[in-house]
């Protein structure tokens, strides 16, 4: 198997954990812990199990000119991107945040395009419109209840920005991706968002009764920190070795089929035409998004003349 599928099977594997998320993440918040208390959780474990690694693979010293990218990558991936997302799902549904989230990869294309000059090529985009519409069907022919959702406008305005600055971090780590390993990437992202969230989530993080956690809470918490944050970056950065930014964002849209699919399995939903019917849009989209152009014969032989002359 070759480098690119491995990227892509991560890719899938970091939204596969991302659609579980949204359902069980919900499922324990603010009962046994707040948003933001959840965050310090996820941040400090993940922080952890990342330096715990690094010590059994090669060091790597960050260059001086990369620090303030490597900064920009923890404020945005580990500091807004998680605070926002949490604080709205727990005023919003697993669905809506499932969905709305999706608007990442538009970003994306948009904010590469203007910032590392990434080609939008006709085929991606025809993707991103065929994964969008795959997903909004889902949001507006799909029935749900209310998931103890208390503001639902604030919430969904609280996923949009997660979406933007979630696709801001896929930009500026993608450079540092080539330069630097998952792992100490990882390290120093983590280590550094745990000194930012201290003062915003130490207070709802120690307002939490640890002592009489029930084991669904638990492995909820577990499931967060392993799964929601220490895998699923750490899948994404592996791919983003391989894929663009814009390619790894269009995997977004598989989180609320996923998410749908969570739920059947555990009784809570069931199949429709109309989900079905968005299956298929979701995949289409984000196959059209991951298939790498064909150079043609003639562009072959231009980068071989090219190379020649130099």
């Amino acid at each position: 198997m070759n480098s690119r599928a491995l990227a892509i099977i991560a890719a899938f594997l970091a939204s596969a954990i991302y659609g579980i998320n949204h359902t069980v993440a919900k499922g324990i918040m603010p009962v046994y812990i707040e948003p933001f208390g959840f965050i310090f959780l996820r941040v400090f474990g993940a922080a952890i199990l990342f330096w715990a690694i690094s010590f059994f693979t090669p060091r790597e010293k960050i260059a001086t000119s990369d620090w303030l990218r490597v900064f920009g990558c923890a404020v945005f991936g580990m500091v807004i991107n998680m605070l926002f997302f949490f604080k709205g799902l727990n005023l919003c549904t697993p669905i809506n945040s499932s969905v709305i989230i999706t608007l990442s990869p538009v970003m994306v294309l948009i904010l590469g395009s203007i910032l590392v000059k990434e080609r939008i090529t006709l085929i991606k985009s025809i993707g991103i419109v065929v994964g969008l519409a795959g997903a909004l069907v889902l949001v507006l022919f799909s029935h749900s209840g209310n998931h103890n959702a208390s503001n639902i406008p604030l919430g969904n305005l609280l996923f949009i920005i997660n979406a933007f600055s979630y696709g801001l971090y896929l930009i500026l780590v993608k450079p540092l991706t080539k330069k630097y390993s998952s792992i100490t990437l990882m390290k120093w992202l983590f280590l550094i968002a745990v000194f930012i969230n201290f003062p915003i989530t130490i207070g709802e993080f120690t307002d939490v009764d640890w002592t009489n956690l029930p084991f669904e809470a638990i492995w909820g918490m577990a499931f967060v920190v392993l799964g929601t944050t220490f895998a699923t970056y750490l899948l994404n950065i592996y791919a983003l070795k391989q894929l663009s930014a814009s390619t790894i964002s269009a995997f977004i849209y598989l989180q609320p089929l996923i998410a749908i699919i969570y739920a059947v399995a555990t009784g809570a939903d069931s199949i429709t035409l109309v989900k079905a019917i968005a299956a298929v849009l979701v995949f289409t989209g984000v196959y059209m998004v991951t298939i790498k152009k064909t150079k043609t014969r003639g562009e072959t032989q231009k980068e071989g003349l090219a190379k020649n002359s130099g």
